[in-house]
């Protein structure tokens, strides 16, 4: 059922086996759990406020001192908080998310331990399919015709429903879980807890997000772009005023 709402809603042009359950990043971020808020950044900076003034936050100084730490790059402040996202996404996009170390911890679903459910990634309707021009130089572009995506995504399904099969069988051969689990594309489903502080978390933004107002911009994956974008929405609704002086000074990570 859940493959035929799929269909339905995607329009595609034939039915997929049950197997493959292709998905988009649509439900990516599940959970946000966070500690402190904006005052929190204002009390972890004792360089520059009074001892007795940190735990009476005024709303004025409050901007005006996080504005000055973001235009001048004091980045410690930012340190002091921690949000915490469950995220389901395709292993090919964790592959990249794993790259930010510092000021991040992770703790991923094990295919040594589990049994790995047969869900698979599939390009959403606006995702540009076509590369064009050299290494380091190229831009991606729409299938302006339409003809490439519908066929792409049933052999991507036949795919997809062939290595899950031989994953299967070789759990029913007897073989570990760690052992059968090979054959398993980088397009399968995983899910994890990524926990980052606010610091850590604009770094990520500044890499992972393609936006104007970037100073230095940046090209990423169209996937860590949806989950960027994802969690950026979470920045900003927990911490307008930080995120707001994150974007006025170019999105560059104190």
């Amino acid at each position: 059922e859940r493959l035929k709402d799929w269909a339905a809603q995607e329009g595609q042009i034939a039915p997929r086996p049950e197997r493959s359950r292709p998905t988009t990043l649509e439900k990516l971020i599940r959970q946000i759990v966070l500690t402190e808020d904006d005052d929190g950044i204002h009390r972890s900076h004792v360089g520059l406020v009074e001892r007795d003034d940190l735990d009476e936050v005024d709303p004025d100084k409050q901007a005006g001192l996080i504005n000055f730490l973001m235009k001048n790059r004091h980045g410690t402040p930012f340190e002091h908080n921690a949000l915490k996202f469950l995220i389901e996404a395709p292993i090919m996009v964790f592959r990249e998310w794993h790259r930010h170390r510092i000021g991040w911890s992770y703790n991923e679903e094990s295919g040594r331990y589990k049994v790995l459910s047969p869900v698979f990634w599939v390009p959403c309707a606006d995702r540009p399919l076509i590369q064009t021009g050299k290494p380091g130089h190229y831009t991606f572009e729409p299938d302006l015709t339409g003809e490439m995506r519908g066929p792409g995504i049933e052999l991507m399904g036949q795919s997809y429903s062939y290595s899950y099969d031989t994953y299967e069988r070789l759990l029913d051969m007897g073989f570990a879980k760690e052992v059968a689990r090979a054959p398993l594309p980088v397009a399968i489903y995983s899910s994890m807890y990524a926990t980052c502080n606010l610091r850590s978390l604009m770094a990520f933004l500044s890499l992972r997000t393609k936006d104007s107002r970037s100073l230095f911009p940046s090209f990423p994956q169209f996937e860590i772009n949806q989950c960027a974008s994802m969690m950026e929405e979470a920045f900003a609704r927990h911490f307008p005023v930080t995120y707001a002086a994150f974007c006025e000074h170019g999105r560059v990570c104190p």
